[in-house]
């Protein structure tokens, strides 16, 4: 992988920017995407934030390789302290667990007001920016599922709108994402087969582990679970 080159998840992740875009990346790495999307026409500018001293050294190396100093910034800060309120309009988040995708948009979430489209790729715990995104008034307008070298990726594209138009049964839909349960392909129902095979391992653990209030909500909580993927992949 390289700026010209993406993964298919990141490449997948392009596809959601639109065209013209001030894009700040956070959690950039290597800057691939962002040197990416300068390269291909796709973003007019980026900043790529980064909070960890040698990916940020290595983001510095990529853009000045690819001679875009003036079109990309390097940042170092933690999440959303990179940019400014106003600053951008497009942001992507890619490669990092759910919940910390969701923790990194509340604590910076001041700096959103002018932000037209998130775009976030969560490797786990999807139903985290959900939950937020339904709490902060951004709609999920779009989500794709994909899978690349043996692992099932997500990828949520959101506006300001209306944040609870796109779901039906809320449990449901949270967990397992309401565009995705439409198209339900096989990267969905290979994710959400092992899913199941996993929690029913879980809930027989816990048949050995006592019944207490603790472990009986939990075996409650682990059926539920296991009831709602079952009649969404029946």
């Amino acid at each position: 992988m390289n700026s010209e080159k993406l993964s298919l998840r990141l490449e997948r992740v392009a596809s959601y920017i639109p065209k013209g875009s001030v894009l700040a990346d956070i959690g950039s790495d290597h800057a691939y995407l962002p040197c990416y999307c300068i390269l291909n026409g796709i973003a007019s500018s980026a900043i790529a934030g980064e909070v960890v001293e040698g990916p940020f050294q290595s983001a510095k190396k990529q853009v000045k390789q690819n001679g875009l100093e003036e079109r990309i910034s390097v940042r170092k800060g933690n999440g959303l302290e990179v940019i400014e309120p106003g600053e951008v309009d497009c942001i992507t988040i890619a490669g990092m667990g759910g919940p910390l995708i969701a923790s990194i948009l509340e604590e910076g979430k001041e700096k959103l007001a002018d932000v037209k489209k998130l775009i976030l790729q969560p490797n786990i715990g999807a139903i985290s920016i959900r939950e937020w995104l339904i709490e902060n008034g951004w709609e999920l307008k779009e989500e794709e599922i994909l899978e690349e070298d043996g692992k099932v990726y997500e990828i949520l594209a959101a506006e300001q709108g209306n944040p609870n138009k796109p779901y039906l049964n809320l449990d449901r839909d949270l967990l397992m994402g309401p565009f995705l349960i439409k198209d339900q392909n096989a990267p969905f129902r290979k994710k959400w087969q092992a899913e199941v095979t996993q929690w029913k391992n879980i809930l027989n653990q816990l048949q050995g582990a006592g019944d207490n209030e603790k472990t009986s909500e939990r075996k409650q909580e682990i059926t539920k679970k296991i009831q709602l993927v079952e009649e969404v992949l029946d």
